[in-house]
């Protein structure tokens, strides 16, 4: 691929046209207590009515989330219909690159002009997950219990290692030093709470009310709630839990959606209050490394992306990932030889949290957004999922007159 190619280059996102809820921590929120895909339909709804698009321009629906929820089975046909719209669609599965993954998948509806107006809602709830029963006929236990988010955040079936432990691992490869990390994270936080009281993360993150299932009013999402204040000396001053990690330097179990749309340039020019911002995708790429490697699967990611389209990072307008700890920004700013203070600017999955589905989409709407703040540019997001997988994208933002 050459530098300058697109690899999709009918699909576009169209400025403004997207919206996420706050990601409130788990069992904080009313949203705990009702059916998330729900939810996420009906709060679709609410954005597209503020962002002033007609229900009738969607034409197809990609839903994406990891954590199963009553009525799953008929995913985007159930969600669209709580969205007032009555859709097809088909659900997106990938761990903690859902989001991103969603939004490229909607990408090529567009590119193979199957759709010019594709849906992409994403969203998990960690809070209440459901612990089911399977049948195990060939086990002498005969039935296993399963309980999805914390078996899977606590047991890699390949590895047998916890996410944790992947943190702890790649930290010790790479030789961190744990006072750098806690800096980091602390530098974070600081980026965050300036980002929410310069008031940029009002532009995007929508108050949304939950109501119970006889439609009377639980309360509103209005906050990320479960993200402090943190000071460098309470987070010098927490327990190791692995190499460098700590309670203070990896994210939170939290629950949220978000959306936003893709679309032809057509009708991108059409739908978007700025018509004259473009988006466009560039390139893909995904990679797997060692086991138990999470944390530099990323930064692998985006070296090969690199090499694909003959950028550089000095290329990179807007730097942004989906870091469920700390180590994942320093191992990337040692082997790319990269400013850490550089990157996620606005705000970061390691502060607001983790509800993994729609996880990289409000990753990708910050970094859209944060972009054409800056004139334009491109725009390089990435993250790791599944224990040793790594995602990366790089989008292009340009302004016309």
């Amino acid at each position: 691929m050459k530098s300058g190619e697109t690899m999709l280059p009918r699909a576009r996102i169209p400025y403004g046209t997207w919206g996420s809820s706050y990601f409130p921590a788990w069992q904080t929120s009313p949203l705990a207590e009702v059916n998330i895909g729900q939810f996420a339909g009906e709060a679709s709804s609410r954005i597209l009515g503020i962002r002033k698009v007609p229900k009738d321009e969607l034409e197809y629906l990609v839903i994406g989330s990891t954590i199963p929820w009553h009525w799953k089975f008929w995913t985007a046909p159930l969600v669209s219909s709580c969205l007032g719209k009555r859709l097809p669609g088909y659900h997106v599965e990938q761990a903690c690159a859902t989001g991103l993954q969603a939004t490229l998948v909607a990408a090529g509806e567009v590119q193979n002009g199957a759709c010019d107006v594709v849906g992409v809602v994403t969203f998990d709830r960690t809070s209440d997950s459901p612990v089911g029963v399977f049948p195990e006929r060939r086990s002498y236990e005969r039935t296993v219990a399963l309980s999805d988010v914390w078996d899977n955040f606590g047991f890699d079936p390949a590895t047998g290692n916890a996410m944790i432990t992947t943190a702890g691992i790649a930290a010790r490869k790479y030789r961190l030093d744990r006072k750098e990390v806690d800096e980091l994270a602390f530098h974070r936080h600081q980026q965050y709470f300036a980002a929410k009281e310069s008031g940029f993360l009002g532009r995007f993150l929508v108050p949304l009310e939950v109501l119970n299932v006889q439609g009377r009013a639980l309360g509103t999402v209005d906050e990320d709630t479960g993200v402090r204040r943190l000071t460098l000396e309470s987070l010098r001053a927490m327990r190791e839990l692995d190499n460098c990690v700590t309670g203070g330097t990896q994210t939170h179990a939290s629950d949220g959606m978000a959306m936003l749309l893709v679309t032809s340039p057509e009708k991108a020019r059409q739908l978007s209050p700025r018509p004259e911002i473009d988006i466009q995708f560039i390139a893909k790429t995904e990679v797997r490394t060692l086991p138990s490697l999470m944390p530099e699967a990323p930064t692998v990611t985006v070296q090969k992306l690199l090499e694909r389209t003959g950028l550089t990072m000095k290329d990179m307008a807007v730097v942004k990932n989906h870091n469920p700890f700390a180590v994942n920004d320093a191992i990337f700013a040692h082997v790319m030889e990269y400013d850490w203070h550089n990157m996620n600017n606005t705000g970061c999955p390691l502060v607001w949290g983790h509800p993994q589905g729609p996880t990289l989409t409000r990753v990708l709407i910050e970094a859209l957004e944060e972009a054409v703040d800056l004139g334009g540019g491109y725009v390089l997001v990435f993250g790791c999922a599944a224990g040793d997988v790594g995602i990366a994208a790089i989008l292009k933002v340009s302004e016309g007159r």
